[in-house]
């Protein structure tokens, strides 16, 4: 139901510490979340930088986030059939595009059905040049490099 690691490999949340993500891509938003006892949250909140030096997401990012949420699933938690129509559409477009890549012979990284898939460029000097070709043609990717990887793995997130 395109609810993560933790459903994919069948561990129940009740045993995570903390769930962590991201309302980027996901959510067509900006921000995420860390979910995790109220003990935890605020000692997260005492020692974490970004806390100190960051801001909150903006109303208008968090209800994008909402309506996001909304459209997938219902009160009830389970996919509405629109959620459910859209998770599918996105697993049947995400398999065709990985397959085109690998067929370009490009190194793609990840899950069969996972939306993300990270391609590898492998030498630094492609990183800034990819991300502006991508641009040029109006695709949003992340390019990631060193520090983020080691030096020779550069890669880029589609």
């Amino acid at each position: 139901t395109g609810r993560g690691v933790a459903e994919l490999l069948g561990v129940p949340t009740s045993e995570i510490d903390v769930m962590m993500g991201t309302f980027t891509k996901s959510f067509g938003s900006v921000g995420g979340y860390a979910a995790t006892t109220e003990v935890l949250a605020r000692e997260i909140r005492r020692v974490s930088a970004g806390t100190l030096y960051a801001c909150a997401m903006s109303p208008p990012a968090v209800q994008q986030a909402i309506c996001a949420f909304n459209t997938l699933m219902g009160p009830d938690g389970k996919p509405t059939p629109a959620g459910q129509a859209k998770l599918d559409a996105l697993r049947t477009n995400s398999n065709y595009f990985r397959t085109a890549l690998r067929a370009m012979g490009l190194r793609v990284l990840g899950d069969v059905d996972s939306p993300i898939m990270p391609v590898m460029l492998f030498h630094p000097r492609k990183i800034a040049e990819f991300g502006r070709e991508c641009r040029k043609r109006n695709l949003a990717v992340v390019v990631v490099g060193y520090p983020a990887t080691p030096t020779l793995l550069s890669r880029v997130r589609f």
